[in-house]
């Protein structure tokens, strides 16, 4: 099969090109009008498929409900916003609920299914702070442990490739450097650490930040908390819910400013209700939410913020157009950087002969026309 279109993105910039894929492969590109097409996409524009690495859920489903159909679900119909490839997040919860729902990721993707890819199970919880614990149940924070977090990875079966932790809870940082030492990512998050306990958790081996300025303490200029750490630490990485009530447009600006455009990570921190009308009320780890009609998601008993139904098509348009990021940054938080953080930019988020044909097709107004998972047109 051939694509084209006059605006393909290639090495950073839109060129006029066709693509051709064979056995999910993205096979070679061409010079636009070399060959006959099977698809010709005007001038819309080709992109590579889009990344998320912190998602709860949509549809009506959470990772931690450990349900194979609601995920399956899922995979099939995220691609309608550009999404190639997730890694389907847990929220703190009891043991057997989180053994459980890792459990049922590792089902589902050794057994097979359709649409986006699943990159792997982040574990967000249980080994949180109480001060910023978010919407995380209080109850089942517990200290983390080599131990335990082994007999996760174990039914998991090996699946889970980023962790989010309060690294100034982990003792000695031992599940840190054992974390960072059997290849899973630490990232930082729902954390009351100093910039100082930040910068050791980082010489210890953790390698990103959750959710920069939501979760963490703030910046001040005399007390840099984990904001001032996520300015300051260039290589690491960051994610950034980009929905434009998480965080405004200029802090959003602010943050790609500092960090450039190759260490920042858009992400949805979607919810079951993602998908679902506004109004609608869910069971998040325990606590009640309703969807307001900014298409947040906060919490009934206290009105604070518990998550997001950002589409990342929209994170992207809130990006570019609000936020005024240069498109290449914003491109490359939602493709190529967080398969560099995942290490698999050796096969993805690229537009490149012998990458993997996980593709998006935009419009100018960011709706999304086509997204191909693994060569197949997925909507």
């Amino acid at each position: 099969m051939i694509l084209q279109s006059k605006r393909v993105w290639v090495s950073g910039q839109f060129i006029p090109a066709q693509i051709e894929i064979e056995d999910k492969k993205i096979k070679a590109v061409y010079p636009y009008g070399e060959k006959n097409v099977d698809k010709d996409y005007g001038t819309d524009r080709i992109v590579p498929g889009f990344i998320d690495i912190h998602c709860h859920g949509a549809y009506g489903f959470d990772t931690n409900d450990a349900e194979e159909e609601g995920l399956r679900n899922w995979l099939k119909n995220i691609p309608s916003e550009g999404v190639t490839g997730l890694c389907p997040t847990t929220i703190t919860q009891s043991n057997e609920i989180l053994t459980d729902a890792v459990a049922n990721v590792a089902k589902v993707h050794s057994e097979g299914y359709e649409g986006a890819e699943i990159l792997g199970i982040h574990f967000e919880g249980p080994y949180l702070d109480m001060t910023y614990k978010g919407a995380q149940p209080e109850r089942y924070i517990v200290p983390g442990t080599v131990e335990q977090f082994k007999q996760y990875q174990k039914a998991a079966n090996g699946l889970i490739k980023l962790i989010t932790l309060a690294t100034e809870t982990d003792e000695n940082f031992e599940l840190t450097r054992y974390c960072s030492d059997t290849g899973v990512v630490v990232t930082i998050g729902h954390s009351a650490a100093t910039y100082d306990q930040a910068l050791m958790a980082v010489a210890n081996g953790a390698k990103s930040m959750t959710h920069i300025y939501n979760g963490m303490t703030p910046f001040n200029h005399r007390n840099n908390g984990l904001v001032g750490a996520a300015f300051r630490f260039r290589d690491v990485f960051g994610e950034v819910i980009c929905d434009g009530n998480h965080s405004t447009p200029a802090a959003l600006n602010i943050l790609f400013q500092t960090k450039g455009r190759d260490y920042t990570i858009m992400v949805s921190d979607a919810l079951m209700a993602k998908g679902s009308p506004v109004g609608s009320k869910f069971i998040f780890g325990g606590n009640e939410i309703e969807i307001y009609p900014d298409g947040s998601a906060h919490l009934t008993a206290t009105k604070g913020l518990a998550g997001s139904t950002l589409r990342l098509n929209q994170g992207l348009r809130i990006l570019v157009e609000d936020a005024q990021v240069p498109f290449d940054a914003a491109l490359n938080a939602c493709t190529l950087n967080p398969a560099r953080l995942l290490k698999i930019d050796d096969h993805k988020a690229k537009i490149c002969a012998g990458y993997d044909a996980d593709i998006v097709v935009l419009k100018d107004n960011y709706d999304v026309e086509q997204t191909y998972c693994r060569g197949k047109a997925s909507i």
